[in-house]
């Protein structure tokens, strides 16, 4: 059934591909190497430098509406930004959405530095937080209205971004001076979205009982079943399945495989056999059956669950001897020590000497302005407080795993929370190796909007007819 599946995917995919290649309809992805490229860029300071030729050679159009509001507040400080706000927004309502409650939490310490520069300033706001991922018809349906309801939004899940919000044009991207000064760049060179932070899922398991995890294989060896949320219930963790076919992270597992003992190897190689016609159907690199084949005994093998928190729970405590797990680092910080249950419980995989292969995966929170803000100049500010300062960043740069895409801000939270000794000598799966680490030695893969959105059809379709695990069947 599935090669019947397949098979129409593949002749879809052929067909869309041979109108576009003759001149059809079909657009290009509006950013390229998006995650990668704000991840990196904004953690190396070496941001992805634009077309600069084409640029040039384009005649220049002339901004309207929210677009010419972008424009101009690119080239103004964080200050000038603020006080275009206060007069923007006095006494008014700012109402936003986001995958995150903490814009509920950023918002009235934004309105406490706007009061630092006009006391008599008042601002009511109102947060929403949608289940369900119905953030994103929640963005479509307000963006039908002349003039909408939210301003701004905090939002995850790039494949979606690009192909619903981004390239129907209903999110736009305002890239603030100081962030980007801090970065290298400037918002007219700087491609892609904006990115507030980089948030990583790690691989973990119990220690209390046998079982050792040296390699990234060994989460999908006979028998293991790691917790996991469902790549239906929290698309990113689809998106980080599909980024394992990009050549770089294809490369990384084939890497890991080679370093496998023999027994091990014997065990993968009828799988990764299986899956070269697959690879080559789907246009994969020279590397790309040994992606399919760990894609298909994860997604064989992982134990569903609802939310991360119960999996840090379940594999904190004694009893969960050898479980493994894929989940938020940040997880470890609400846990409770007692007689049973202690972070010293779990090993975090890559941290251990000896470990190969990908330690996790890593997404963004990015930022928008909605197309039809009521409150652009409010919203361009309250992104720039939230990119740029360390106080605008400190609902999410409190925890270890959430990494600011400012490089300045980063080591202002690193500073003030000292996240890479965050568990002391008493529980060293809290001490945060970073971001640096954590995309170099601990081979963590960046999810990139740009890249899940053109094989989201072709791998991600194929991914969707894997058969999933059923624990007691």
């Amino acid at each position: 059934m599935k090669k019947k599946v397949l098979s129409t995917i593949l002749t879809f995919t052929m067909v869309i591909s041979a109108l576009t290649g003759c001149g059809g309809a079909t657009s290009a992805p509006a950013a390229t190497d998006t995650q990668s490229a704000p991840a990196d860029a904004a953690q190396t300071a070496e941001a992805p430098a634009a077309d600069a030729a084409q640029t040039s050679e384009a005649p220049a159009a002339e901004l309207t509406g929210i677009d010419a509001i972008i424009a101009e507040a690119e080239t103004m400080s964080m200050e000038e930004l603020a006080k275009k706000a206060i007069e923007e927004s006095n006494g008014k309502t700012f109402y936003g959405v986001g995958n995150s409650s903490r814009g509920k939490s950023a918002l009235p310490v934004f309105i406490e530095y706007l009061q630092t520069i006009d006391p008599s300033y008042t601002m009511e706001f109102e947060w929403q937080q949608p289940k369900n991922n119905k953030i994103f018809e929640q963005l479509t349906s307000d963006s039908l209205k002349s003039e909408g309801t939210f301003a701004m939004t905090l939002i995850q899940d790039g494949n979606q971004i690009q192909s619903k919000m981004v390239d129907t044009d209903i999110l736009k991207t305002f890239v603030p001076k100081e962030w980007a000064e801090a970065n290298g760049t400037t918002a007219d060179a700087y491609e892609g979205f904006l990115p507030l932070q980089t948030l990583n899922k790690v691989f973990m398991y119990n220690n209390t009982g046998s079982a050792t995890y040296t390699n990234c294989w060994d989460f999908v060896y006979d028998g293991s079943h790691p917790l996991f949320m469902g790549v239906d219930s929290e698309i990113v963790g689809k998106n980080f399945l599909m980024m394992l076919t990009e050549d770089k992270y294809a490369t990384w597992l084939k890497e890991a495989y080679d370093k496998l003992d023999d027994t091990k190897k014997a065990y993968f190689e009828p799988t990764i056999q299986e899956m070269q016609a697959d690879a080559n159907d789907l246009g994969l690199g020279a590397n790309g059956a040994y992606a399919l084949a760990w894609i298909k005994l994860w997604v064989n093998n992982y134990n569903e669950q609802t939310d991360d928190g119960p999996i840090c729970n379940t594999l904190v405590d004694a009893s969960a001897t050898d479980q493994s797990g894929l989940l938020v680092y940040s997880k470890l910080r609400s846990v409770e020590e007692s007689a049973t249950v202690s972070v010293n419980n779990i090993n975090v995989a890559a941290y251990q000497d000896g470990y190969t292969g990908i330690g996790g995966y890593g997404y963004c929170h990015y930022l928008f302005l909605t197309k039809n803000s009521p409150l652009p100049w409010t919203a361009c500010a309250f992104i720039a407080f939230m990119t740029c300062t360390e106080a605008g960043f400190e609902p999410w740069g409190k925890d270890m795993g959430g990494y600011s895409a400012n490089p300045n801000v980063a080591k202002e939270v690193e500073e003030k929370f000292n996240h890479s000794q965050g568990g002391g000598d008493e529980f060293p799966a809290k001490n945060d190796r970073g971001y640096d680490w954590w995309t170099t030695d601990g081979e963590l893969v960046l999810e990139d909007p740009a890249y899940c959105s053109e094989v989201s059809f072709s791998v991600g379709s194929w991914i969707d007819v894997l058969d999933h695990y059923a624990p007691g069947e």
